[in-house]
């Protein structure tokens, strides 16, 4: 099987707890060709002196920040010193099961898409597992249907991947040079930019652990007045300049009456005016 070099670029911030497991499981993939790079941004924990331990005596590449610049401007420098066809964008207090990389190069040898995504076992701080993003019922089937292909009018109705799933060409990060870093967070933008011109492919097998903590950036988008729906308003800017077709815009309209419910549940109601100029498009 072809074996093109895979970067695994994984973010760490102010975890220590859990980035030595992180690490551990990019370094236990049963996959030979990959590049780890691990960026520090600006923890004020001992996470580096935890990173530079787990990593002594391997060829990772550890990329220190002196103060935090947040996800997209993070994950932007370690993908600039990447040099993999493939890339994995890791957060620290994830993990990769044995088989992630081998399942993504399987399906992009035989299918001509630009992101891979798969299944994800939810998992609390101390490991243990919650749930799944994809259930299946009691004959193993899946509860719903998961959108592949052209995934674009779909991805603005709704999220449905788990980000941390998520394995992307090279060539797609390069068109879109990398993530937006005016943006708080980066997948929805991401995943609207990209699935304007690339399919998605999806393997419905478990492959990452995703962990579930009080304090995660997910979390964080839906407390009161959260500073998020900015990022989403510019992303549905976005939207709107990507659209071609008439049910493109009907997806975007009711992707605005969502978000305008959120700004109300929010209080970021100065939001909203924008939102529904979006509506008359």
């Amino acid at each position: 099987m072809n074996q093109p070099l895979v970067s695994i670029i994984c973010l760490s911030y102010n975890h220590s707890e859990f980035v030595a497991e992180a690490i551990s499981s990019v370094l236990g993939q049963n996959y030979p060709n990959i590049e780890l790079i691990v960026v520090d941004d600006g923890s004020s924990d001992d996470s580096r002196q935890v990173i530079e331990e787990y990593i002594k005596g391997t060829d990772s590449k550890f990329i220190v920040l002196e103060k935090n610049v947040g996800n997209c401007k993070a994950f932007n420098k370690g993908f600039r010193k990447s040099k993999g066809d493939f890339i994995i964008d890791l957060a620290a207090d994830d993990v990769l099961l044995p088989d992630r990389v081998m399942e993504g190069i399987s399906s992009f040898n035989k299918n001509d898409i630009g992101v891979h995504f798969c299944n994800t076992v939810f998992i609390d701080i101390n490991g243990n597992e919650t749930g799944y993003h994809f259930e299946h019922n009691k004959d193993g089937k899946l509860m719903q249907e998961v959108p592949q292909g052209d995934v674009y009018i779909d991805l603005i109705e709704r999220y449905f991947i788990s980000p941390p799933t998520m394995m992307i060409r090279r060539e797609v990060l390069e068109e879109l040079d990398g993530y937006d870093e005016t943006l708080l967070y980066e997948d929805f933008d991401f995943w609207i930019r990209s699935s304007r011109n690339w399919k998605y492919g999806y393997t419905d097998k478990v492959l990452v652990k995703k962990r579930i903590l009080d304090n995660s950036h997910s979390k964080s988008q839906f407390q009161f007045r959260s500073s998020h729906q900015k990022s989403t308003l510019a992303v549905c800017q976005k939207i709107k300049a990507l659209n071609r077709t008439v049910d493109e815009n009907q997806a975007l309209r009711r992707r605005c009456w969502y978000e305008i419910k959120q700004c109300i549940r929010q209080g970021n109601f100065s939001l909203i005016p924008y939102f529904m100029r979006l509506l008359f498009v």
